[in-house]
């Protein structure tokens, strides 16, 4: 017998089964529960999506109890100690880790597509010197839309493939200038002896001299940093990403909604507010004080808990032991110790303990970036840099199901019932 679903509606006595397939059920199916013919059907309400599937994926897993990350089946931790970021962008869109051969291609292609055309550039310079380069960014991208509008060919997996290129190549060198830009710096054009994340740092740091070599400490720090951040699921910026694609929206204008999403403060900002949270402490001794704020509602505990993880973030096990290596080059950040002393005291805590409150990938990750000299204003966009691979996959998953639709969500209709226009002189 299939596995089913045996729902009684007790306002009519009637019987229904649903279908359960994946553990899941189709929300549509709950609409054949009715009191009367002329009624709409019962749908399921669920603000936020919190216990609501919207697709069928094959990138990543997430299991937050157990903190689990996988991409392709792939555990992050081995992913970040032993792949390079494209060998994981190649995977989240593909499938599959690519071969020598076709990691050399894969980089070859995204070399020859790092350089902007000259009159993006000369869009990215219409902006104030003080404008927040996300938002330079994510304009940016979007305008690219206007430069290739054969993207629009949605349904070509060769023109999809393309962009997919095109934009992985060229949001280092946007995210480059939108920094150059904003501290008052010329555009460095991108250098192919370089790697990927070393041209990165070639175009954001660049000065006089005739060849930048990039730290190689740095460099691979922040590239396992672009594979921590590359996909996670169906979190607001990736579920924007699809809606907007689910139009046929070419994927610049679809990636720079998402760029939008993770410009909130409560979804690509968070490692910023860490780095305010700890400033505020000022000091070790001041921890434990913070600590009982926080139980008492008067401080905000930032970097800790996830919607998704109910145990400790797999991400920041990593990124932990990147901070160690980044400030063995920089030197330690002042602000490691009371990060380490917060989350000592928040580990053996019963009040957060049973609240399943751990780090999260964003307590350590602005201390790094910090420690390489990037600006506060700089790190959405490096979130940015390394979730573009995981945007394009979820777009490119999308778009090539024969059977994706517009999506549509329903709503609960809490107004008023049909009034009569009044004149203006009865109001």
């Amino acid at each position: 017998m299939a596995d089913t679903l045996t729902i009684t509606d007790n306002r009519t006595g009637r019987q229904y089964e649903v279908p359960i397939n994946n553990d899941t059920i189709r929300a549509s199916d709950l609409r054949q529960i009715r009191v009367a013919p002329e009624d709409f059907g019962m749908m399921s309400y669920d603000p936020a999506f919190l216990n609501t599937a919207s697709c069928r994926s094959a990138i990543t897993f997430i299991d937050g109890d157990k903190g689990i990350l996988r991409y392709r089946g792939y555990p992050i931790e081995q992913l970040a100690e032993q792949s390079t970021f494209l060998e994981t962008a190649y995977l989240l869109i593909h499938g599959g880790l690519p071969t020598q051969s076709q990691l050399t291609s894969w980089e070859g292609d995204l070399s020859q597509h790092a350089m902007l055309h000259e009159n993006v550039k000369k869009f990215m310079e219409g902006f104030r010197y003080d404008a927040h380069p996300m938002g330079i960014f994510l304009s940016t991208v979007g305008a690219l839309s206007t430069f290739y509008p054969l993207a629009k060919d949605v349904d070509d997996p060769a023109s999809r493939r393309l962009q997919m290129i095109r934009l992985i190549a060229k949001v280092p060198s946007i995210a480059a200038y939108a920094y150059r830009h904003s501290v008052g710096k010329p555009y460095v054009y991108p250098n192919k002896e370089l790697s990927y994340t070393g041209n990165f740092l070639n175009q954001l740091f660049k000065q006089t001299e005739p060849i930048y070599q990039p730290d190689p400490i740095l460099e691979r720090a922040l590239d396992v940093l672009f594979i921590l951040h590359a996909d996670h699921e169906q979190n607001c910026s990736t579920s924007a990403m699809r809606n907007i694609g689910s139009a046929n929206a070419d994927p610049y204008v679809s990636l720079a909604g998402a760029a939008a999403a993770l410009y909130g403060p409560l979804h690509g900002g968070a490692n910023e507010a860490v780095l305010r949270m700890l400033t505020g402490i000022g000091t070790i001794d001041n921890v434990s004080t913070f600590v009982e704020g926080v139980k008492d509602g008067k401080e905000r505990l930032m970097g800790f808990g996830h919607r998704v993880y109910k145990s400790y973030d797999p991400r920041a096990k990593v990124i932990k032991a990147t901070a160690d290596k980044v400030f063995a080059i920089t030197g330690r950040n002042p602000l490691l110790d009371i990060a380490l002393e917060l989350e000592r005291i928040a580990l053996e805590d019963d009040y957060f303990i049973s609240r399943k409150l751990y780090p999260n990938v964003d307590f350590y990750s602005g201390l790094i970036y910090q420690a390489m000299q990037f600006e506060p204003s700089m790190f959405t966009v490096l979130f940015a840099i390394g979730r573009t691979a995981g945007w394009i996959a979820q777009w490119e998953e999308l778009t090539s199901d024969k059977g994706r639709k517009i999506a549509r969500p329903r709503q609960v209709y809490i107004g008023e019932g049909q009034r009569e226009y009044p004149p203006m002189v009865e109001r």
